[in-house]
């Protein structure tokens, strides 16, 4: 080490609340403020830039899965002889593996690193496609869990990247932009695959298809995502070693509170709109079933705009936690409008969109996460924010609907159930806005004298 660099522990010198690595700087500027960390710093992060860019082709790909099997209901149906209720739970298959590998992926991701980890969750999600297509029972079965396995190393894969990619000044910008290529993914499962199946190939050649291009992704994102050292000591043996991080993540009350106020400012979209959007809009506005779903559509476009951009803005003001308040109170706004304001005052595409937008809010818990958990459990404290949120997602579903069914008039659900539902939705979100409040402040105007963290 040359004699004018001395290292020096952030965590000690502005007695940070989580640990980071020590950072090089000039024993010159001690006095003052400290200089860039060394060159060599910057060098190291353009291959995990390069490699997060190759995931997102993954989470594009594996949200376009998640949601294409509801363009092709009609073919599916014919092809396995089942019921409206045995396709539903058919489809829903990857939801299980899902919510559970999340668990896996973040976990796995810290002890063995991204090279090996991210390229197997591709391959399975591969493999998933290649099964369904097939046009078997059994296969579809296997081939969906199989999806939903590998498609949960996706999100957590491309977060555990950017975070070694970008410095903490930029980091809520990419998990925004990760968020954004998700989104664009379901759309393009809806909007894209529909006319593809229907005029130039079936349904079974689309998933093979899908199946071997993963495979590529798989071997090109082998090929280029950099080694990195397995921050789990060598000397456990143990695989259930693996899963230690989460004693760190899951004993931080903070994790719960990102988790279950991202999971509130979730529930509006992934039951609200993506479950009962379509018929609410159609007994709201008394529109026709193509109409209603692309009035519904808005709210993933929405997406697409609020997740980087509000992720953008908290990295400009330095500040997590007035972003992700205002787009909650924004959302509530929103969510009371579309309840309660007679459809026809209401522009017929704005309020879906605006409600997208404002739940873009729901990723700065992501980023908030593994800014109060310490460095070596980035991936597990990704995993077990992705847990929380779908869990929560999985228990308030079938609660929704039973209560929908228990306010239906003679068997019929009416504008009236709907809004009266809706309270839990609207509880939802201010429950998500007082859990905010109690969050740690993490940006980085917070700690106006800390520079860029070392990785």
């Amino acid at each position: 080490m040359p004699p004018n660099l001395k290292l020096i522990p952030l965590s000690n010198s502005f007695n940070l609340p989580y640990p980071c690595q020590s950072v090089m700087y000039a024993e010159d500027d001690m006095m003052n403020k400290p200089s860039i960390p060394l060159r060599i710093k910057r060098q190291s992060q353009i291959p995990f830039i390069v490699a997060w860019v190759f995931c997102l082709i993954f989470y594009f790909s594996q949200y376009a899965m998640r949601s294409a099997p509801g363009v092709m209901l009609p073919e599916l149906t014919q092809a396995f002889s089942l019921s409206a209720v045995g396709l539903s739970t058919l489809i829903g298959l990857y939801y299980y593996t899902y919510s559970l590998f999340a668990l896996v992926a973040g976990a796995s991701l810290d002890y063995f690193g991204a090279k090996l980890v991210i390229p197997a969750g591709i391959a399975m999600l591969a493999a998933g496609s290649v099964l369904f297509g097939l046009g078997f029972s059994l296969s579809a079965e296997f081939g969906r869990l199989l999806q939903g396995a590998g498609g949960a190393f996706a999100f957590t894969g491309a977060v555990y990247l950017a975070s070694h990619g970008f410095s903490g000044k930029y980091l809520a910008t990419a998990i925004g932009v990760t968020q954004c290529f998700g989104m664009l993914g379901g759309s393009a499962g809806q909007f894209l695959v529909a006319p593809l199946i229907h005029e130039t190939m079936n349904w079974q050649q689309f998933w093979i298809d899908a199946g071997i291009v993963c495979l590529i992704v798989a071997v090109m994102m082998f090929f280029v995502t950099p080694k990195a050292e397995a921050v789990a000591s060598k000397e456990k043996g143990s695989l259930r070693d693996m899963f230690s991080p989460y004693k760190v993540v899951l004993s931080n009350p903070q994790s719960y509170l990102c988790g279950f106020s991202a999971g509130l400012l979730f529930l509006p979209t992934t039951i609200g709109d993506m479950i009962w959007g379509v018929p609410f809009i159609r007994e709201a506005a008394h529109l026709d079933f193509s109409e209603a779903v692309k009035q519904v559509s808005m709210v993933p476009l929405g997406w697409v705009v609020g997740c980087p951009l509000l992720g953008y803005l908290t990295d400009v003001i330095g500040r997590r936690k007035p972003v992700l308040i205002g787009g909650a109170v924004f959302m509530l706004i929103i969510s009371l409008a579309i309840l309660y304001v007679p459809q026809a005052m209401l522009p017929p595409y704005l309020p879906g969109l605006l409600l997208g937008f404002g739940s873009g809010a729901a990723m700065i818990p992501y980023t908030i996460i593994k800014e109060v958990n310490p460095d070596h459990v980035k991936g597990s404290a990704t995993g077990a924010i992705n847990f929380l949120v779908f869990t929560l997602s999985a228990l308030m579903a079938p609660a929704y609907g039973w209560l929908l069914n228990t306010l239906a008039v003679d068997s019929h659900i009416t504008m009236e159930s709907f809004r009266e539902a809706g309270i839990v939705g609207i509880v939802g979100i201010i429950m998500a806005i007082i859990l905010s409040c109690f969050i740690k402040e993490t940006g980085s105007q917070r700690y106006p004298e800390m520079t860029v963290k070392a990785k």
